[in-house]
């Protein structure tokens, strides 16, 4: 009887250690992963250049607000689906808010950049603040933020030389 349990077990086990390899090539499947790579869609835009750096405003060179600690808008692509608040300079940062109007869905992506200018109106640096969801914080509670507040320093090389700035838009990204 010892025998007959021993016997039935075993091929039990061999039953089943046949059937682990179902759906992926049975006994017969090589245990080896294969080197072969799965076919993947390849895209290539030839005539598009890579993106290097922080993304700019084509006008932040001649936007010099007419006086100083005042804040000047440079303009942007994205100038429709937004609504700047009041911004203020102090001559060590540029505070401010704007109201995203496009949509009532996240704010995933936003950056606002901001030019500083010398007392003659030249562009002599720039800001940025940048705003990403974040998944682990964000909670779906009532409806999306449209407001979003923002401050940009002035570049310690800079201060005391920055009179006056400018912001605008070059990234905005909501679902």
């Amino acid at each position: 009887m010892r025998f007959r349990i021993t016997a039935v077990s075993v091929a039990a086990a061999l039953a089943l250690a046949g059937c682990g390899g179902a759906g992926n090539g049975g006994s017969a499947a090589s245990s080896t992963p294969s080197t072969t790579p799965s076919p993947v869609m390849v895209t290539s835009f030839p005539d598009l250049p890579a993106a290097t750096g922080e993304p700019d405003l084509p006008g932040i060179a001649t936007a010099a607000p007419a006086s100083a600690d005042t804040v000047g808008h440079i303009p942007g692509p994205f100038d429709d689906r937004f609504r700047l608040g009041e911004v203020s300079f102090d001559g060590q940062r540029v505070v401010g808010a704007l109201e995203v109007t496009s949509d009532v869905s996240d704010l995933l992506e936003l950056q606002v950049l901001a030019g500083f200018y010398d007392a003659s109106g030249t562009l002599i640096g720039r800001g940025r603040f940048t705003h990403h969801l974040d998944e682990e914080t964000h909670h779906d509670d009532g409806p999306p933020s449209e407001h979003e507040s923002f401050t940009i320093a002035v570049p310690m090389r800079l201060r005391g030389q920055a009179v006056s700035a400018a912001v605008g838009v070059p990234v905005l990204v909501n679902e």
